[in-house]
């Protein structure tokens, strides 16, 4: 490292923030570091360590300079992003690729050179008259074989908070590891503000460079183009794990407790407003993560363990009635932030949240009052339909003691919900692991709905609810997840979920806590406990283990007639399912493996069969 670096950083830091630093003896993050104070030009360095005070200086920070201000319950408080900074930026969230790196279609990229040129020249100087945050951390639980090490670099009290509260202070691990350790970096600046949120919108950028393993964002502060380790992670995380062996999934996991005090775990992939969280969270049963997961095989054994330790959640619909314990955490003095709600007299009010919204206040777009509009006329609600909750797992009730467990958990199922109007019931199980991750994991869907897109009923294909994050050409991330239980000795079973199916006449035919049921079911599937109607797409449960289930969990009676109308086989729509992913292999993917086609043909034969022998419903008694 030249003189000149070092002495920056000497300068930029002070003695006791360069100190920090020099212990950690590793020229690597000296290194990264001295690169993006050169070019960021910050006027001072603060370096997070693993201490209390380091920590509890970041969240003063972050009052002290308005990025967050002060609720009325102890602990808490709220931060706004600007009105056009309140989402993920797809379109300008790209990978930098060189010629040689191939993607598949589907994939953002921009060529790397350039991607680099253009993003530095927005950060240079993006950090001067602003103090520079460093944070060391972990994905995953620290000192396990799950661990992936990280150091950011941003200029936001609330990114440098949110992350405190979601992912593992890892100083202490980089020190004893000294020059050993691997990282992945990030480079954050919310660049210039204008009334305390990023001014320059139309310079956002979110570029990753899988050769260094870095992301840069810049010009943003919504946590979800700026909290690196979160998707931006995923994304480095998935080659790394094609490249290692492993897994890197868009999952839940949580444990189902069984009889006898069982615990059993699950790991769940559902896209967005699919049930995803509403399903680790589900009354009875505990979380281990909500969002994001890495699957590591021992000892013939899968194991998986949350990335991360807090959850940054959707508060829309968050109310005592469906949420009730993220609803105590967000009225319990703790640590948590609110983002892009309605403000009134140091109180928070969100989107179907069940309160009585005053007539005025403070959000995201300032001053409000009922019936502001925003600059092209449109009414601007109370709260965005983003809005979002960023807290720590521990304290939830719910909360697996098993969350810091540097081994990880033993899964036994794998969970694919979709949204899903007409085609699949509401649980099954695949036939074996390559039927289910073609038929379920990789044919997974989800309606859109009239509220949000304006356009009921459109299926949107989404790959093992993990499409927007690959890095990976889609062909190789499914043979990895067909190829990647050959070795083991148990493999876990594969389950589809469906809490959407309706009637001919557009009405829902299962409940909200019904998943509490179809829970329950998986799991005594698991152990052997229950048996199984087979059917051309799957294995359904029995009738008579529903209705006791129904009765024993809810204290509800389950007639058969529901049983059959929630469990019959619609063959056409599960024909028209097959042809639409068909379709979508063929045409936008050119690698897929042709076990796929295979796979999904033998099910289309076995359909088309079954209807001409039974007719276009098929209601699970008669495949006894």
């Amino acid at each position: 490292m030249s003189e000149t670096i070092m002495s920056l950083l000497q300068d930029k830091c002070g003695q006791d923030n360069f100190k920090k630093l020099a212990d950690l003896n590793n020229p690597a993050v000296l290194e990264f570091l001295g690169q993006y104070v050169e070019l960021c030009n910050p006027d001072s360095i603060f370096v997070r360590t693993d201490a209390a005070e380091d920590i509890a200086y970041l969240r003063n920070r972050a009052i002290e300079l308005r990025e967050e201000t002060s609720l009325n319950i102890e602990g808490h408080t709220y931060h706004f992003d600007g009105m056009k900074d309140q989402a993920r930026d797809k379109a300008n969230t790209k990978f930098l690729a060189t010629a040689d790196m191939k993607f598949g279609a589907g994939i953002n990229t921009t060529e790397r050179e350039a991607g680099l040129a253009e993003v530095k020249d927005i950060l240079k100087g993006s950090m001067t008259g602003k103090q520079m945050y460093v944070m060391f951390m972990c994905l995953g639980p620290v000192n396990s074989e799950f661990s992936v090490y990280a150091v950011q670099i941003t200029d936001s009290t609330y990114v440098a908070h949110s992350e405190d509260i979601l992912y593992r202070p890892a100083y202490e691990a980089f020190k004893s590891k000294g020059q050993a350790i691997e990282f992945f970096k990030y480079v954050h600046s919310a660049g210039e503000l204008q009334s305390n949120v990023s001014k320059n919108v139309d310079k956002r950028r979110v570029y990753m460079d899988l050769i260094d393993g870095i992301v840069f964002s810049t010009n943003t502060q919504y946590a979800g183009n700026t909290v690196g380790l979160k998707k931006l992670s995923l994304r480095l995380a998935i080659q790394k794990a094609d490249k290692e062996g492993w897994l890197a999934e868009h999952m839940f996991v949580m444990r189902v407790n069984g009889p006898q005090n069982r615990a059993t775990y699950f790991t769940g992939a559902y896209p967005s407003s699919c049930g995803k969280t509403s399903t680790c969270m589900v009354k009875g049963e505990n979380i281990v993560g909500d969002d994001i997961a890495y699957l590591r095989k021992r000892d013939g054994v899968v194991y998986a363990a949350n990335v991360e330790r807090g959850i940054f959640g959707i508060i829309k619909d968050v109310n005592p009635d469906d949420d009730p314990l993220i609803w105590e955490l967000l009225n319990t003095p703790g640590e948590v932030i609110r983002s892009n709600i309605l403000i009134k007299d140091g109180e928070g009010y969100w989107l179907g949240s069940g309160q009585d919204v005053p007539e005025s206040g403070i959000n995201y777009s300032g001053e409000w009052q009922k019936g502001k509009t925003d600059e092209n006329g449109k009414p601007i609600s109370f709260a965005h339909n983003n809005a979002r909750y960023t807290i720590p797992i521990a304290p939830l009730k719910n909360c697996d003691p098993a969350l810091e467990d540097p081994k990880g958990v033993p899964v036994d199922g794998i969970i694919y919900g979709g949204r899903d109007s007409d085609t699949w019931p509401p649980v099954f199980q695949t036939l074996d692991w390559a039927h289910g991750v073609v038929t379920t994991a990789c044919s997974l869907e989800s309606e859109t709905t009239a509220a949000t897109l304006g356009q009921q009923g459109v299926r949107v294909f989404n790959l093992m609810a993990n499409i927007d994050f690959l890095s990976i050409p889609v062909g190789k991330y499914i043979q990895n997840h067909l190829g990647f239980t050959d070795d083991l000795k148990k493999k876990p079973l594969i389950f589809g979920a469906n809490y959407f199916l309706k009637d001919s006449e557009g009405n829902y035919l299962t409940d909200k806590q019904d998943k509490r049921v179809w829970l329950k079911w998986m799991e005594l599937k698991v152990h052997g406990d229950v048996e199984t109607i087979e059917t051309p797409i799957g294995l359904l449960p029995k009738y008579e283990d529903i209705k006791k289930l129904f009765k024993d969990v809810m204290d509800k009676d389950y007639s058969e007639e529901r049983y059959v109308k929630e469990f019959s086989i619609r063959v056409k729509e599960n024909i028209a399912k097959i042809d639409r992913i068909v379709e979508v292999y063929k045409t936008k993917v050119t690698d897929t493996p042709a076990i796929l086609f295979e796979i999904l043909e033998q099910q289309k034969v076995r359909l088309t069969e079954a209807q001409a022998k039974l007719g276009d419903v098929i209601a699970p008694s008669q495949f006894v």
